[in-house]
């Protein structure tokens, strides 16, 4: 089947986040935004005729967890990502948010220290100061406009009191996919320190050709036993709103301590529709994603184009996964505010760059999982906007 991606779909009407709330568009109601990481477009076929076909059925009780939708999600992590996952291993949460903040709550005390690679996605920020831990950020290097890990700092700031490490693995939102080498390297450091790695590897469907997705734990039994994998369809699939993530935990002793904390949540059942989706997706979904990762790594290469020939001061960091592309605006001799004033007058929505912690100042988190005349129109607003400043 040939999915149209170009085709405009009307969001506001339908109690959508993403076009509707003043959190995401800004003040002004005419604003495209470019901000919360969802797509702007239908989630493949299979998905919606499965809903419907349950949805059919006219009881919508509690709902069980199949073994069609287990052996979906291991037949998926083993053909995409080469990695043999066992039943007993998962266990479910609604979202890879409320699940970092239960791995936060089981395997820390108050006034532990967590450590984070800024900038980064914000809410693993918010989940280690709100529940009253030490945030330390270990700031991504820069080389030749890619980012990298910085492994000397990282050992440095590794004390007694340091519990976890939260790993953002394709990273939110400077676009890099780590290589197995990076990865064995940051897991023996933290390994060496008794330090646990929580690794948020949600968008790790959505990489482009020349790079490779490598789950942390699937690289030795030893870095296994110390991390917590976490994942949803909800990015690769566009399926957000049905709230419904697992966590991947080898270790039995981890995975307990876990189940403690979500148990005592009551946060453990999952969305009757979201089981439904999520076995769809994974088990027929493939060759929608084959097309929406052509789709999207056109518009990151035409917003590079636009940039560099238009509005060559803004510059676009490469991206290597996920759908959302980091601009640096730093070019403009512009500071925070008066970037945000520029896209309010553009009325353009993107993510501030310093809600992503330390080395986020100066640049912003565009989206660009939405069809070409959307992005076009909202270029050429930047444009605009720029030219007449």
């Amino acid at each position: 089947m040939k999915y149209d991606f170009d085709r405009v779909i009307e969001r506001k009407t339908s109690e959508c986040a993403k076009w509707t709330s003043p959190e995401y568009i800004g003040a002004e109601p005419d604003a495209i935004p470019l901000s919360i990481a969802d797509m702007d477009f239908e989630s493949p076929a299979p998905v919606i005729d499965a809903l419907h076909a349950r949805v059919a059925h006219r009881v919508l009780g509690y709902p069980a967890r199949p073994q069609s939708f287990f052996d979906a999600i291991i037949a998926w992590m083993h053909t995409r990502q080469r990695w043999d996952i066992q039943q007993e291993w998962l266990t479910f949460t609604p979202g890879v948010v409320p699940a970092l903040n239960l791995a936060v709550q089981a395997f820390s005390q108050p006034g532990d220290a967590v450590i984070v690679q800024t900038p980064v996605y914000y809410p693993f920020l918010f989940a280690i100061k709100n529940n009253g831990r030490q945030l330390i950020a270990n700031q991504l290097k820069v080389e030749n406009d890619r980012y990298g890990m910085d492994f000397e700092t990282l050992a440095q700031q590794i004390t007694p009191r340091t519990r976890l490490l939260i790993l953002c693995s394709p990273h939110n939102p400077v676009g890099r996919v780590w290589t197995r080498d990076e990865l064995t390297r940051l897991g023996e450091i933290c390994r060496a320190h008794n330090v646990l790695i929580v690794s948020d590897e949600i968008h790790s469907d959505l990489i482009f050709p020349g790079h490779t997705h490598t789950p942390l734990a699937a690289i030795s039994d030893e870095l296994a036993q110390i991390t917590l994998t976490l994942n949803a369809p909800s990015k690769t699939f566009n399926l957000a709103g049905l709230f419904t993530s697992f966590a991947i935990i080898p270790n039995p002793q981890l995975r307990a301590r876990f189940n403690i904390a979500l148990e005592n949540t009551g946060i453990g059942a999952n969305n009757l529709f979201g089981i439904v989706a999520a076995e769809a997706a994974y088990r027929d979904g493939a060759e929608w994603l084959s097309q929406v990762l052509d789709y999207i790594a056109t518009n990151a290469r035409f917003v590079a184009d636009y940039f560099a020939a238009c509005i060559p001061q803004i510059k676009v960091t490469p991206l290597e996964g996920t759908y959302l592309l980091w601009l640096d605006f730093r070019g403009l001799g512009l500071g925070d505010a008066e970037i945000t004033a520029l896209l309010k007058r553009a009325r353009v929505a993107m993510n501030d760059g310093a809600m992503f912690g330390a080395g986020g100042e100066g640049f912003r988190r565009m989206n660009i999982a939405c069809p070409r005349a959307t992005l076009t129109d909202a270029l050429q607003r930047i444009e605009r906007a720029v030219n007449h400043s």
